[in-house]
């Protein structure tokens, strides 16, 4: 992405792009958080808290994607806003690189950093 600030229409076609990645892994992953067996014939205990970590895991990944879906909507709403693009901390613009890596940050890099 070069320096010239990304235009509206190309933010909104980044997040289409962005929407239908994270909408693929959740078809991809609808079943990954399905009951974990108690058949201990079948696996041992060990493997059964592999299987119960790896459920946990996959549900925390479905669940951020879902907040992703959630901010991607955010954008979409303020994205022909005069304010867009602005650090919502220090009102400094939002690097160009970074705003089209991810359109719906809200905080410039040093921002970020120091939040973090």
């Amino acid at each position: 992405m070069s320096e010239t600030p990304p235009t509206p229409e190309r933010l909104a076609a980044r997040l289409d792009e962005l929407e239908a990645e994270t909408r693929r892994y959740l078809d991809d992953s609808a079943n990954a958080d399905d009951a974990v067996e108690l058949d201990q014939t079948r696996q041992g205990r060990l493997s059964r808290m592999d299987a119960m970590q790896a459920q946990a895991m996959s549900r925390a990944a479905r669940n951020r994607a879902q907040q992703t879906l959630q901010r991607i909507a955010a954008t979409r709403r303020r994205l022909d806003s005069p304010d867009f693009g602005l650090c919502i901390d220090c009102d400094e613009p939002i690097g160009n690189a970074r705003l089209w890596h991810d359109p719906t940050t809200l905080r410039c890099l040093d921002c970020a950093a120091a939040r973090e």
